[in-house]
């Protein structure tokens, strides 16, 4: 059954704000729909911003690989992987982390088999690759990861999703990670697909859960010769078979113990209730703003999940009722990537999922009463269905104060470059500019040569690698070298950068939520973990602030506690350090150039 939704009302949702002083005497975490800042005057004029691709010169030279590169036999070749942005010894710049794959019947000569790779930020525009000294050169199909310090040590730790058997790498703090999977008490002996991941805090005990999106259950042992006939079909041509077809698989939860070990709750939780799903991207927030994180996970070929917290340790999944498990004409769509914001400003977080070719991506709006509407097409998102959808994020990358969308595509048939279906393997990427007003337009074009380029793209990480201000882009390439998207022109315009630390909550402050006020104009972001595709961005809040020089309040509430801490008359252009119960503790600012 498909349950009635409300229509979207466009710029009418917005109520004018009152003055500042309602801002301030207003109860924060309390706003209805009716507690909106005053929408903006759209400028759908070009910013200025361009995306350039400096990967190589930053020393990111070491390509991905990931099954056959003109013809894929079986869904593994097909799926790719995530990567992460993270700051992983607290120099306060962010790192990165790139997975990578396999080839079927490979035999690779010693030393040459692909791996992971870390590389640390030089905070001069470029990395240098630590892999080995790591201990993070993992080979096998690796899928996504996710980021949070697991244990409270100050450290954010790595989980990674596999083919097979997924791992935690536990964060040494001397730039060097251990494999505590089995001692974690993670480890199975059956082997799975992890896909995404994220951790969250779901019972607000101040350490980390976590949880795990499995993908379909297939054994790598027993993939279709190269020279097998029995292929699936698309528009006619020969292709290899799945996901639908293919037998899916439950999804995981696992509650941290606090004493370095997690307990699988998968059932006691309700999280198995849904069934078998093609799970791949899950994200946490508190989408209903009762104070205790909700799941949402982007399910391929099949209804989308929406776990509402229960607050007793349980969840429901209430995705149909809610109105974002399928499209606005009620159908499954192939879902592949999650970003959440806020993006009209109302003070409830919004949900954008990406799909498969011949179909819109979703801009689903929250309508502030635990539903959603599908407002893709009157939006301005719809305009667009001829890609396959990966990794995607909100981000102001203007800093208009408005969240923004960019979007990362790439075909999963390599065959579709001999047909004349008008469809390529390789793909732009693309950027929705937010007008303001409830809409967004289709800027692409005007991007610069890091959103033209083409490439089968899969995942995407966003935030500020140089810390300037401008919000970048990190996209992993199947079969190619990475992209490394440098935003110049978006630090135009003003912006202020948060950096949580939690005392009383989990130390990554992961769930706490940053209101930033500038006048009647209301912004919101939650520290969240996992996201895009399989991806970890920067656990940063950044937030556009236009032309005002001076940030009225900033309240953040932290999660275990639900207390609320406020500070006014902040300057702007500078990354604040703020840590539980002791307000600013460090602050920088980029010199200018």
């Amino acid at each position: 059954m498909i349950f009635p939704r409300r229509r979207f009302l466009g710029s009418s949702l917005f109520v004018l704000g009152s003055a500042l002083t309602d801002a301030l005497t207003t109860p924060l975490w309390k706003w209805k729909s009716s507690l909106v800042v005053e929408a903006a005057v759209s400028n759908p004029t070009p910013s200025g911003v361009q995306f350039v691709d400096v990967a190589q010169q930053a020393g990111l030279n070491i390509p991905n690989v990931w099954g056959g590169i003109d013809h894929k036999r079986s869904i593994i070749e097909t799926k790719g992987s995530g990567l992460a942005f993270f700051d992983y010894d607290n120099d306060g710049w962010l790192d990165i982390y790139l997975t990578n794959g396999n080839r079927l019947d490979a035999n690779w000569p010693q030393g040459k088999t692909p791996t992971s790779h870390l590389y640390r930020n030089n905070r001069d525009g470029t990395f240098t690759d630590v892999t080995d000294k790591s201990g993070l050169g993992i080979a096998g199909w690796q899928t996504g990861v996710c980021v949070g310090d697991y244990d409270n040590d100050g450290w954010d730790d790595l989980f990674c999703c596999f083919l097979g058997h997924n791992r935690l790498f536990r964060n040494n703090g001397n730039g060097t990670f251990t494999d505590v999977t089995h001692k974690a008490g993670l480890y199975r002996e059956q082997g799975r697909w992890g896909a995404g991941c994220t951790f969250l805090d779901y019972d607000r005990d101040g350490h980390l859960d976590l949880f795990v999106c499995n993908y379909i259950k297939i054994d790598p042992d027993k993939i279709p010769s190269a020279s097998a006939t029995n292929y699936c079909q698309w528009k006619g041509v020969p292709i290899m078979c799945g996901p639908r077809g293919l037998p899916g698989d439950t999804n995981l939860l696992y509650h941290n113990n606090g004493d370095g070990t997690f307990t699988d709750v998968s059932e006691k939780s309700g999280i198995l209730k849904p069934g078998p799903r093609y799970s791949i991207t899950p994200v946490s927030y508190d989408f209903d703003n009762d104070g205790w994180p909700d799941i949402y996970i982007a399910v391929d070929s099949e209804p989308s999940i929406l776990f509402k917290n229960n607050h007793d340790g349980t969840f429901t999944d209430i995705a149909v009722m809610a109105g974002c498990a399928y499209n606005d004409d009620g159908h499954e769509q192939a879902g592949m990537g999650v970003a959440v914001a806020d993006y009209d400003c109302d003070g409830w977080f919004d949900i954008f999922k990406t799909n498969f070719v011949d179909d819109t991506c979703n801009l689903y709006h929250n309508n502030g009463d635990g539903t959603f509407t599908d407002v893709t097409f009157p939006s301005g998102i719809g305009v667009n269905n001829r890609y396959v959808a990966w990794g995607c994020g909100f981000i102001d990358y203007d800093n208009d104060g408005w969240p923004d969308i960019v979007q990362v595509n790439g075909h999963v048939y390599p065959e579709v470059d001999h047909y004349d279906f008008g469809e390529t393997f390789k793909n732009p990427r693309l950027v929705y500019k937010n007008l303001g007003n409830g809409n967004f337009k289709d800027v692409s074009t005007q991007m610069g040569s890091g959103i033209s380029e083409r490439f089968s793209s899969r995942g995407a990480a966003f935030g500020d690698y140089n810390n300037n201000g401008n919000m970048d882009v990190l996209v992993l390439n199947l079969n190619d070298l990475p992209s490394l998207l440098r935003n110049d022109g978006g630090n135009k315009q003003n912006w202020i950068k948060i950096k949580l630390l939690g005392t009383k909550c989990n130390r990554t402050a992961i769930g706490a939520r940053v209101r930033v006020v500038t006048g009647k104009h209301a912004q919101m972001d939650e520290v969240h973990s996992g996201t895009s595709v399989m991806s970890q961005s920067d656990l940063r809040l950044h937030f556009g602030l236009g032309k005002v020089e001076t940030v009225d309040i900033i309240e953040v509430k932290w999660p275990t506690t639900q207390k609320v801490e406020r500070f006014t008359q902040i300057k702007t252009n500078q990354i604040l350090t703020i840590r539980e119960g002791d307000g600013i503790v460090a602050t920088f600012k980029p010199q200018p150039k």
